[in-house]
């Protein structure tokens, strides 16, 4: 065999070797992530504050705290039994305006007009998509929402601000079970 072809095989045999991972150019400690925690902390208990102060302001209304993290109370509460809260993909015929804590109107009913809605597959905020699920037909509730369940940090990109607590006052006109 020829030496140079030999010896050009062995250099490149002994030449590769395995890829050594890099260092990292910078390490982060996560304190932005701390910062942001606490902050939104101290935002929640603000506006838990507000609504507090809300609430006691009308005894004559009952205020339920909900699991999903926002109160009601019912304006106009259906008993009959028979008549069931939606399910997911009814289509829900309601009506509702939006309000500041303080009572300024930011959206009337007649701005917002009557909408249509197929539960849980259409887009509505949160507190609002979980606010209907405990509606029944023809029923009226005054819902108080903390801004994280509204519109949150980045609000509506119109009258509602960031981290803005919102009250909507809900009709459900009908319900069409699918």
């Amino acid at each position: 065999m020829n030496k140079p072809l030999l010896l050009l095989l062995i250099l490149l045999a002994f030449s590769c070797k395995t890829p050594e991972a890099r260092k990292p150019v910078s390490v982060k400690t996560g304190s932005s992530i701390k910062e942001s925690v606490q902050r939104n902390i101290k935002l929640f208990n603000q506006e838990k504050e507000h609504i507090q102060a809300l609430i006691d302001s009308s005894p004559e209304s009952e205020y339920i705290a909900s699991e999903n993290g926002f109160w009601y109370t019912y304006i106009n509460k259906v008993e009959n039994d028979s008549l069931q809260t939606p399910d997911f993909a009814d289509i829900i015929n309601f009506n509702y305006n939006v309000s500041r804590l303080d009572g300024s109107v930011i959206y009337t009913k007649e701005h917002l007009k009557t909408r249509n809605y197929a539960m849980d597959q259409e887009e509505l905020f949160k507190g609002l998509r979980e606010g209907l699920k405990l509606m029944k037909a023809e029923e009226t509730i005054k819902f108080i929402f903390p801004s994280q369940m509204a519109y949150g940090y980045y609000g509506d990109d119109n009258k509602i601000g960031r981290n803005t607590p919102i009250v909507c006052e809900v009709t459900i006109n009908t319900i069409t079970k699918k």
